[in-house]
């Protein structure tokens, strides 16, 4: 694959060695991708630290309480566009019943590890 054939189209920013695009699938209002548009470290590591200050400024502004970031990489992680890429994903107060454990929500029954365990 070719960063030319990436299936994303909403650009929300063209910057020098990124894309960053809406989610088309989005878990929350405002997921968003960082897509590099070469594959390489260089490129990948841009996509990181600009997901992550978009994410503190989100925080700042107050569009978000917390965020997460994440990156799934094979198809057994649930990789369906084989291109790398960076989701950043808002979170707000109240989005879950119970936030605890963050993406270990991504293996059923796995995400709060802290039920059962006596503090």
């Amino acid at each position: 694959m070719e960063f030319k054939d990436v299936p994303w189209k909403d650009v929300l920013l063209d910057a020098k060695g990124f894309v960053v695009y809406r989610d088309g699938f989005p878990v929350t209002e405002g997921h968003i991708l960082f897509v590099p548009k070469e594959q390489n470290w260089q490129s990948f590591t841009k996509c990181m630290e600009a997901a992550y200050k978009w994410g503190y400024d989100w925080v700042e502004r107050g569009y978000c309480d917390a965020f997460n970031i994440g990156q799934n990489v094979g198809e057994a992680a649930g990789q369906t566009v084989m291109w790398p890429h960076v989701h950043l994903i808002p979170r707000r107060a109240g989005d879950m019943e119970d936030p605890s454990g963050g993406v270990r929500h991504v293996i059923p029954n796995k995400g709060n590890y802290k039920k059962g365990v006596l503090c």
